[in-house]
């Protein structure tokens, strides 16, 4: 039986996913096929080259200084350095790149093809409106991509609109996949998934914001919460995971976040292993 694990977006929130690997690393559940969006393409790819939970949250509180500094300068395909806000965004996001580059270097990874576990990262191409799939899957159709350098495809997955610019790559012009996949269950089952288990972000509803970065934190949430629904119907297991009050870029709360993933996971973990071995 193939298991899939599907891992949303969610900025910060995304190291919940860390943790929530960890418990699962701990019960001895392992993943033949995982999907991302996001931040959650970032778990992914860190997973499925190989890296531990330990290894992977050394890398989010490392990485996570540079991609907030990110520089406002963005390069063009063709060398050319523009301002990024002039081509949709107030940071390059040229910094998600590196780190994803310098990881996927040490476990000798540049192409998506080379990276043996099975994976899957959404992205969506702003000018046509559609929703593209970076992979290493055996998977028929023009929205699979497979021949791409794996930093290109978590960049373009990450491209969290207004905030960083679209990443240019094929003549696409890539923007957050979360848009249209936040939760990817939809392309596991695709992948041949057997058993699906779906982690997403519970919304806060009651949770009081004030200023631009946290209001509109909030209401991506919501427009989030109204779509996990439809994206995780065919999931055979949904983890909810509550993270509080933490924003999308609250980097000071990421070994927080770690912490919430795997202490709910801990208390949802026997539940879930009846149900795996049910399905078998």
């Amino acid at each position: 039986m193939k298991i899939g694990l599907a891992l949303s977006g969610g900025g910060v929130k995304g190291a919940a996913h860390i943790g929530v690997l960890k418990a699962f690393q701990e019960h001895n559940i392992n993943f033949d096929i995982v999907s991302g969006t996001s931040s959650g393409s970032i778990v992914a790819a860190l997973y499925c080259m190989g890296y531990t939970p330990d290894e992977m949250l050394k890398l989010f509180n490392y990485f996570s200084k540079i991609v907030v500094k990110n520089s406002p300068t963005y390069t063009n395909p063709d060398g050319k350095k523009v301002l990024s806000i002039n081509v949709g965004g107030f940071l390059s996001g040229e910094n998600i790149a590196f780190a994803i580059k310098e990881t996927a270097k040490y476990k000798h990874i540049k192409n998506m093809s080379e990276i043996n576990k099975k994976i899957l990262i959404p992205a969506v191409d702003v000018d046509n409106s559609k929703k593209y799939v970076f992979t290493n899957c055996d998977l028929q159709g023009s929205k699979y991509i497979k021949t791409v350098p794996i930093e290109i495809a978590v960049r373009a997955s990450s491209s969290y609109p207004g905030v960083f610019a679209p990443t240019l790559y094929d003549n696409h012009k890539f923007v957050d996949g979360g848009i249209l996949d936040n939760i990817p269950v939809d392309e596991l089952k695709n992948a041949g998934a057997d058993y699906i288990i779906a982690v997403k972000f519970e919304l806060n509803k009651d949770t009081k914001v004030r200023g631009v970065a946290k209001v509109t934190s909030k209401a991506i949430d919501i427009i989030f919460e109204n779509t996990s629904k439809n994206e995780t119907r065919d999931a055979n297991y949904v983890l909810n995971i509550n993270t509080k009050d933490v924003s999308l870029f609250d980097i000071k709360r990421i070994n927080e976040c770690y912490n919430y993933g795997y202490k709910q996971t801990l208390l949802q973990i026997q539940e879930i292993k009846n149900k795996i071995e049910e399905s078998k």
